[in-house]
Order: C-alpha cells, then structure tokens, then sequence
C-alpha cells in the first residue's frame, strides 16, 4: 500500500477479526457435552477419519465445533488433541437423548448456541458442564441406560394369525416378557451375545442392573412398548441380542432354556433385533458425583434442568423417526420373518449330547 499498490487482501468485518482473536485468547478448558440425536441415516457415533463415505454423528459433531470456534481446525482432523472421549459408541442408526462426550474446548460466549447452528436439527447439544482436567468421559461411566422401542406385536405367538395394527399386548404376555428380562439381572457370561469374543474371556462378563419391559402405548394406531436396561457397560449388539432372544421365547420359536445355556461355554446362535428402537437414554456418573459433584468446584453430572429438553427432543426426533421407520421399511416384520429359520434346538442339542457322554 505505501508503495501505490492496493491492499489484495478483502477488507473484514471488523467484529469478525476481533471475535476471532477473542476465541484464540480464550483459555482451554475441560468439559461435557450433554448430546442428543437421531441416529437414522448414520453409521453409529464414532468418528472414522479418512472414512468419508461412513458418514457418522462425531462428524456432524466435530464439523460444528471447528465452524463456531470452540476448537482450533487441527483438533478436528486429530481428536486426541482436544482429549475427546465418548460415553458409548452407539451403534448404526442407534439414537441417544443422553449421550456425554468429553473435551477441551475454548469456552466461547453462547457456545451452545453458536455449536447447534453448526449442526442439523436432528443433532443437538442440551447442556454442558465444566469437569476436572483428567476427567474422561468412558472411563468415570459407572452406568449406562438404554431403551428399547418397539411394536408390541414383536411379543405375539407365532402360531397365532396377527394383524400388527391391531395386535394388543395382554397382561399375561406382558408378566411373561418381564420374567424373562429379569434373567438377566446379575452378572453373567455374554460372549454369546457378541461376536469375537470367547466364553472364556474376562470382558463378556457384564453386570445387570436392571430390565424390564414398560405398559404398552398407542402411537398412530400401531401398540408399542419401550424395554428399559441399565447395566455397568455393553458389547457391540449386546442389547439387541438379549432383546432377540426374549423375543424368540415369547414367540415359541425357543425354549427358555436357552437362556441359562447361552451363558455357557457352548456356542448359542442368539437372534439380533433390529437396531432402529435402541436409544442411549441415559450415563451415569454417581463415583465422580460423590468425589467432585459437591466440591465447591465442579457441578454434579446431573441434567435434572435439561430433562424438559430431552423429552421434547425424543418427542420430535427419535419417537418419530421409529414409528416411521418401521411403518415404511417394517424392520421388525422383516426381522420376525427370519426367526422361523433359525436354528436354535442345534445349540440344546449339542449341550445333551455332551451332557451324556460326560456322564
């Protein structure tokens, strides 16, 4: 310019220029992100860098906070420079109306405001609180609860002739469902409920702590119920395994029996549900409470002020979206079709078998 030239550069919003070097200053602290979001269309939470054609939650997520300022682009592309940590990776298409993630970022004003412009209304940010340095999100998790939707004509004999619009849940269905869930409270070998994983592998045992199924409901004139489980931790597909087999019980298609077996060292072909009714609920974070919640320094990991938000949230996205869902692609009609060609007397019969020739 002192030289007669023009300035190439584009003059900026003064505003802009000072917002940035605002958000460079601002100091990097540690914190939890309270997220909730429908996971349709998704290929599960967990960010696969390099991976463009898996498009997952993290990185709508991550494209959110580099946009607002929160994290520098860097952070973006390697995530363990912002010491990012998730509560549980959700699987393909799986929702969450409280899933936590943990991370330095810049406390920029109206962050949460300025992240969910960055995201697609199916994602949301309902809260954030300040945790301590070493906090990490996955490991501090005593608890995680998840639901589980779906239509109730799931539970309907298979001798029976069903029209699922107008299938009821009877009690007796019901009292029989919530026996069979409650099997599973305790601490039992689930290497059947996952794959790789041996029956003499420390970490397929997990802890129960509960599981019920609750009163039915009617939505758009199909009955649905939503199963509640909240245990210590799970492996991939574990919830959806133990919901399977129930399911395969009530049906006639297996004998209860199955159950106890499945926690043997023998191999059982436990049935899969469909993943479209599984919701992340709820984390919780009681030893970290106890220690941190009421040091006059950090906040309990608790939403009570936010529970609002995430039931008008689950009310807009993710109710709808399995309603939908199962009206248009009828996954679970789809899914009930295959029990019948499963083969689960293979499994009780190798058991006999090897019970006799140990006698």
């Amino acid at each position: 310019e002192e030289n007669g030239h023009p300035n190439k550069r584009p003059k900026r919003d003064a505003d802009e220029e000072d917002a940035e070097e605002r958000n460079k200053k601002s100091p990097k602290r540690k914190i939890v992100l309270l997220m909730a979001y429908s996971g349709k269309g998704y290929h599960g939470m967990q960010r696969n860098v390099g991976s463009s054609q898996f498009k997952t939650i993290e990185d709508d997520l991550v494209s959110a906070l580099v946009q607002s300022g929160c994290i520098p682009e860097n952070h973006g592309e390697d995530m363990k420079k912002m010491s990012f940590q998730r509560c549980a990776r959700t699987d393909k298409g799986v929702s969450a109306a409280g899933q936590i993630v943990s991370l330095k970022v810049r406390l920029i004003d109206d962050i949460l405001e300025k992240i969910n412009n960055h995201l697609p209304s199916h994602i949301r940010i309902l809260g954030l609180k300040r945790v301590t340095g070493g906090f990490n999100s996955k490991n501090k998790c005593d608890a995680r609860t998840y639901s589980y939707m779906l239509p109730t004509f799931a539970f309907a004999h298979k001798d029976h002739d069903v029209q699922e619009e107008v299938y009821r849940l009877d009690r007796e269905t019901l009292e029989k469902v919530n026996k069979l869930l409650a099997c599973y409270k305790g601490t039992h070998n689930f290497h059947n409920f996952t794959s790789q994983k041996g029956p003499r592998d420390p970490s397929a045992k997990r802890y129960i702590m509960e599981m019920y199924c609750g009163e039915p409901f009617v939505r758009e004139d199909m009955e649905f119920a939503v199963i509640k489980v909240k245990g210590q931790s799970f492996m991939m597909h574990q919830i959806r395994k133990m919901i399977g087999l129930v399911i395969a019980i009530v049906k006639g298609y297996a004998a209860e029996s199955i159950i106890e077996l499945s926690w043997g060292e023998e191999k059982v072909d436990v049935p899969k549900a469909p993943g479209l009714g599984l919701v992340l609920e709820r984390v919780h974070f009681e030893k970290y409470n106890r220690r941190f919640g009421n040091d006059g320094l950090h906040e309990p990991l608790e939403w009570t002020e936010e529970e609002e938000k995430i039931a008008v949230f689950k009310e807009q996205y993710i109710y709808p979206t399995i309603i939908n869902t199962e009206r248009e692609e009828k996954s679970m009609v789809n899914w009930l079709n295959t029990l019948s060609i499963h083969d689960f007397n293979s499994s009780v019969v190798g058991m006999q078998a090897k019970n006799k020739n140990s006698k």
